[in-house]
């Protein structure tokens, strides 16, 4: 089962990051329809395949290289939906019950991820959607990495987590917001909105406009390529920026304090490179006007910053059950002197 989860986390892995690639080639239209492409179960290939596309979906011309990128994230999402119904199958045959409760709610949210897939197409790149979907294959790798750190076996230094939990939930709390943020910012295409360092060119904060975070958007008939403003643009991209700010700061604060917990050293390293690098990258992403690999680059390291988090998290929560059975199965008595021992 162990190597049914790593096999599964792997290809979660992968799939993120074709997402992100097909959103970033504006391949997220790429088939009109959902699961097939132009009423086949793979990109049209003859020129008989391709007249009959066009008699299909007069209103959308077939690009196959778009249409190809887009069932290569779908032929890799469906196999990952496969693996996950075998892990919750698999789970059911095991006398231990550990996997179970995880398998079926990857199961579930694999589900709903399918039919986020599926609106992101219906309802032609709703930002709403779209965002909603890049958070929904962020939860299904992070809780398969959980899975896999919560049964392995652990070796080496006893960890002290004592005075962690607050500032890890606050990190934890301001990386999802980011996250979030950046797939608003994807979704509507502002990416481009804000060409200058450090914020933005302009009166950025004169034409803020709080419109822009409306859930539901401009009505339009597709949202590709974006239908806001370029002040709303604007505003989304500097929020994205200002945020990355407090949440570097938090980030690098908790890897501070983890680094300076022996058993945690680790993961406190890996994080402040990890923020590092994606600081980096974001920075790289305006100077260079977005390069396709260091757009794609960015997206898999926020990806990489909660998987850190993750596994942080569930090392915290393992020392908490430690602790808490040590203290549940040798309780302190008070000693004779007037101290206290255990026993």
């Amino acid at each position: 089962m162990q190597k049914l989860c790593t096999f599964a986390f792997a290809l979660t892995l992968v799939v993120v990051v074709l997402g992100a690639w097909t959103r970033l080639t504006d391949a997220g239209l790429g088939c009109p329809d959902w699961p097939g492409c132009y009423g086949f179960n793979y990109v049209p290939a003859t020129p008989g395949e391709h007249a009959l596309a066009a008699e299909r979906f007069p209103d959308a011309p077939l690009e196959v290289v778009k249409a190809r990128n887009e069932m290569i994230h779908r032929y890799a999402a469906g196999t990952l939906g496969l693996t996950i119904l075998l892990m919750a199958l698999c789970s059911l045959k095991q006398s231990n019950r550990r996997y179970r409760l995880p398998a079926f709610l990857l199961l579930g949210l694999v589900a709903g991820q399918a039919t986020l897939g599926m609106l992101t197409v219906t309802l032609n790149l709703l930002p709403f959607v779209v965002m909603g979907h890049l958070l929904g294959g962020f939860t299904i790798l992070s809780l398969l990495f959980w899975v896999w750190c919560r049964h392995r076996p652990h070796a080496g230094t006893r960890h002290d987590g004592r005075g962690l939990s607050g500032l890890f939930r606050l990190a934890l709390a301001a990386l999802i917001l980011q996250i979030a943020l950046g797939g608003w910012t994807a979704a509507n295409y502002a990416a481009m909105a804000c060409t200058e360092l450090p914020v933005c060119q302009g009166d950025w904060l004169g034409q803020w406009q709080w419109s822009a975070f409306h859930p539901h958007g401009m009505p339009a008939e597709t949202y590709q390529y974006g239908v806001l403003s370029q002040a709303e643009r604007a505003t989304i991209h500097a929020t994205h920026r200002l945020w990355a700010m407090v949440t570097a700061l938090l980030l690098l604060a908790l890897a501070w304090r983890l680094v300076r917990r022996p058993g945690l050293r680790g993961w406190g390293l890996a994080l402040a490179a990890m923020v590092l690098v994606q600081l980096t990258l974001g920075l790289a992403n305006v100077v260079l006007h977005l390069p396709l690999w260091i757009a794609v680059a960015h997206n898999g390291g926020a990806a990489v910053l909660l998987l850190i988090l993750t596994g942080t998290g569930e090392r915290l929560g393992r020392y908490r059950e430690v602790a808490w059975h040590e203290a549940w199965h040798y309780p302190r008595v008070e000693h004779e002197s007037g101290g206290t021992i255990s026993r």
